[in-house]
């Protein structure tokens, strides 16, 4: 089996494709390419949710309940 050092392969620009990113958008699908200037802007500000950072969750404290 042959392994591959991905550090060690390089591509040109025009060996490379391009990736559509799609998102969720008022209930329906749509391609960000699609956008207009200020929802790509809003878009690409988003950050991801983390329940962790959000909830200071101890499993003691349940139980005691």
């Amino acid at each position: 089996m042959n392994t591959v050092n991905f550090e060690d392969v390089k591509l040109s620009d025009e060996e490379r494709q391009p990736c559509e990113i799609w998102t969720r958008v008022m209930g329906y699908h749509r391609p960000v390419s699609e956008f207009n200037k200020g929802k790509k802007s809003e878009f690409y500000s988003r950050v991801c949710f983390c329940e962790s950072k959000a909830v200071k969750f101890d499993a003691m404290d349940v139980a005691a309940e």
